[in-house]
């Protein structure tokens, strides 16, 4: 296991660049330890050493997954989010507990969470959708990445129209949350959502818009018709 791991250590150190470390913090208000590789260049990195490593085993993936994770540095843990993605048709249902310590132990930015939520914890989500609920609890979570991950888990799915109910609570949960990252999170949900569902989430909008923060009510209506935009941002 330690082989693959400083493969994976090796190949991002090669392709590191200081100007790219630099300039990538920008992005973050928290620091970030970074090596300075570009997101398509780790995906392809990650993508190349797992199928090089002929890896089969979930168990196997989760414990690299756990070693890359803990090295806390950003381009690291995004290969373990893919890693954690590429077993998915090995999921059981137990996986939840495995993903919900590493997003409350590790995740602390925005790219990793909405990498991790996106793949792994979204396409859980869709195999046990029994595990909704926790979502829920998810949004009133102290942690501001566990409640951005609560709506963010939600985005492929919303994308094909599931789960429009459970998108409107963890939207009511997350309504008056006074942080921009989480206010970002549930409105790219709406968003989402109203790509199949633009009625239903038009009329949440004004239902809430006197209460709703401007960034959230913005990301929600992005995509909607000018002529509802306006109505959405009238005060």
């Amino acid at each position: 296991m330690q082989n693959i791991i400083n493969l994976i250590k090796t190949a991002l150190k090669n392709a590191s660049d200081e100007k790219t470390r630099i300039s990538g913090q920008r992005f973050f208000k928290e620091e970030i330890i970074s090596y300075g590789v570009k997101m398509p260049l780790v995906e392809k990195i990650g993508k190349e050493i797992y199928k090089e490593s002929n890896l089969q085993s979930k168990t196997e993936v989760f414990q690299l997954c756990e070693a890359l994770f803990q090295s806390g540095i950003l381009e690291e843990t995004i290969i373990a989010c893919h890693w954690s993605y590429y077993v998915h048709k090995q999921y059981e249902a137990s996986d939840f507990l495995v993903f919900e310590r590493w997003l409350t132990s590790y995740v602390n930015n925005w790219a990793t969470c909405d990498t991790f939520c996106n793949h792994t914890l979204g396409e859980f989500i869709e195999m046990y959708p029994e595990y909704l609920p926790e979502l829920k609890k998810m949004a009133k979570s102290d942690n501001r990445w566990v409640r951005r991950a609560a709506a963010v888990s939600l985005i492929v799915p919303a994308r094909k129209g599931m789960f429009l109910p459970v998108v409107f609570e963890i939207a009511d949960i997350l309504l008056i949350d006074r942080d921009d990252l989480v206010q970002k999170g549930y409105g790219w949900m709406l968003k989402v959502a109203a790509s199949k569902h633009e009625q239903a989430v038009f009329d949440y909008v004004i239902k809430n818009k006197a209460v709703m923060p401007r960034t959230a009510l913005r990301y929600a209506i992005e995509k909607m018709p000018k002529e509802m935009r306006t109505v959405a941002m009238a005060k």
